[in-house]
């Protein structure tokens, strides 16, 4: 058994975090500075868990978060991280009725009870049927049939919804209320799409079901195909995240805006923050890079005392004073990183910013204190990094690893062969003018002279999000093997840090060798 426990000899060398960055207090740290020490272990990767609480209200299943950039996250990001378990930041650098469609798209996905389900009334022609199906480009043909007060009269079903049947009224070919399989509301258990499902095995043929109240209003709706996708989905190792409602989680971005007089906009960012609450948002992130300012202090503490339940995102800061601040503010998880970014020039033109290991480590310790989570924004680019991250933080957010994927925003180009996607910082000169210039403490005002905080640049295509979250979960797992973590609280309690020379760090790359396929 002596070989499962410490030995004496590791201890001056591979030290706990509370002893290794007080140590190298002098100077600051980031991924490649450091590594992890093994320790003994019984546990294999393909069993740890990597599920995360960010807040009350907000649980992932990988610790994985799209970064709220133009050229990351919009809806196809999002939908495409919360079906692997993770979440996506709709960016803000868009108008405001554009952002809530995106959050739509998203909680309109593929789910379990339709609860808003497009209906026809029975004076309504097949053919003004067939142009809202072309106008609101749906992707279904069968529609419930209600009156003007809501009420169920029949089912309008897709085999009628013809051009040869375009003069007809919908109360001429719509299945009849007494033919229609409906359910009561009150009959839905704590797992309604267990009870679809085993409506739909019971009755062979039927592919819709509704929902209706006591006086047979519709209430909602479950489709087959949504209820079998989401069945299947309760086998896979890590399952889509998904909200009380069986809809995929969503978040969106939002700065602290301010009016024509310089102050911060109060009723316009309720108002939009609330449509967005309306639309079904999982969470809403105050996000600028300085977030250690009375202006997203002040949006924070509007946004928490008019949404006491909302999970609150916000951010950057790197300090342990920034982590207080916004967390007596009421955010329940704070970003922590400024300048890491692989197309970030914040400490290069503003001359701050802070190594991203070092401020996880403070920024974490004054997050415990507070009991709120920290998110590790920026600087990632491989699995490992990830891993080091994860020791201080809840989960981490990414934006260069998934801006080449087919799920970004943005047109694809070739050169000399090779396919690229546009990247660009949101603050860059060409993301400040389209918008995010509030985000740098700027403003949206193409005449005035502004200093750009980032670069326009391209990300080589690199295939679907699914293929590139399946990598970074595989290292992520084999760095808890190695550790012996079984989840990410033990490898945050377990992990020991050591300093890498420039030497180690070449050492830890292929080298001396001719490389034939890259570990990509």
């Amino acid at each position: 058994m002596a070989a499962t426990r410490n030995s004496s000899y590791d201890d001056p060398f591979y030290q706990p975090a509370e002893q290794f960055f007080p140590a190298n207090s002098k100077i600051g740290l980031t991924f490649d500075d450091i590594t992890l020490a093994t320790l003994y272990s019984e546990i294999l990767p393909r069993d740890t868990q990597l599920d995360t609480m960010l807040a009350e209200n907000l649980h992932l299943n990988i610790p994985a978060i799209s970064a709220d950039m133009d050229t990351v996250t919009e809806s196809r990001m999002a939908i495409a991280m919360a079906l692997n378990g993770g979440l996506g930041l709709i960016h803000y650098n868009m108008p405001e009725r554009e952002q809530l469609s995106e959050v739509s798209r998203v909680k309109n996905n593929i789910h379990g009870l339709i609860q808003e389900p497009a209906c026809v009334s029975p004076e309504q022609f097949i053919g003004d049927v067939l142009k809202i199906i072309e106008e609101r480009k749906f992707a279904f043909g069968t529609f419930p049939v209600v009156d003007e007060k809501g009420k169920l009269i029949g089912l309008l079903s897709g085999h009628v919804v013809k051009p040869r049947y375009a003069k007809k009224k919908v109360s001429e070919a719509l299945t009849p209320r007494a033919q229609v399989h409906t359910i009561n509301q009150k009959e839905l258990s704590k797992d309604p799409i267990a009870r679809a499902d085993k409506f739909f095995t019971e009755h062979i043929g039927i592919h819709k079901l509704i929902v209706v109240d006591d006086k047979d209003h519709l209430r909602g709706l479950f489709t087959m195909s949504d209820v079998e996708r989401i069945a299947q989905e309760r086998l896979a190792q890590f399952k889509p995240a998904r909200d009380s409602h069986f809809r995929l989680i969503c978040g969106a971005a939002v700065s602290a805006t301010r009016n024509a007089f310089g102050e911060l906009d109060k009723k316009r960012i309720l108002e939009h923050v609330g449509a967005l609450v309306e639309r079904g948002v999982d969470t809403i992130a105050v996000s600028t890079a300085h977030g250690h300012t009375k202006g997203v202090g002040d949006t924070v503490k509007v946004l928490r005392d008019a949404f006491p339940k909302l999970p609150l995102i916000a951010g950057n800061v790197t300090s342990a004073a920034g982590v207080e601040f916004l967390a007596d503010c009421g955010a329940d998880a704070i970003k922590v990183g400024q300048g890491p970014g692989s197309i970030c020039t914040t400490r290069m033109v503003a001359g701050v910013g802070i190594p991203q290991m070092t401020a996880l480590y403070v920024c974490s310790r004054a997050a415990a204190k507070k009991k709120v989570s920290i998110l590790a924004d920026g600087g990632i680019t491989k699995s490992g990094d990830i891993v080091k991250a994860l020791t201080l933080s809840q989960a981490v957010i990414c934006g260069g690893i998934f801006a080449g994927c087919n799920e970004a925003p943005g047109e694809v180009v070739e050169i000399s062969g090779k396919l690229y996607k546009q990247y660009r910082g949101m603050g860059s000169f060409a993301a400040m003018k389209a918008g995010s210039a509030a985000r740098y403490g700027h403003e949206k005002n193409p005449a005035q002279k502004v200093a750009p905080e980032g670069v326009e640049a391209l990300k080589e295509a690199c295939g679907s999000v699914d293929r590139v979250l399946a990598q970074l979960i595989g290292g992520i797992q084999s760095g808890m093997g190695y550790l012996g973590a079984k989840n990410l609280e033990q490898l945050r309690d377990k992990a020991r840090y050591i300093r890498v020379s420039p030497a180690g760090m070449r050492e830890a790359a292929p080298h001396d060798v001719v490389e034939l396929k890259t570990g990509s």
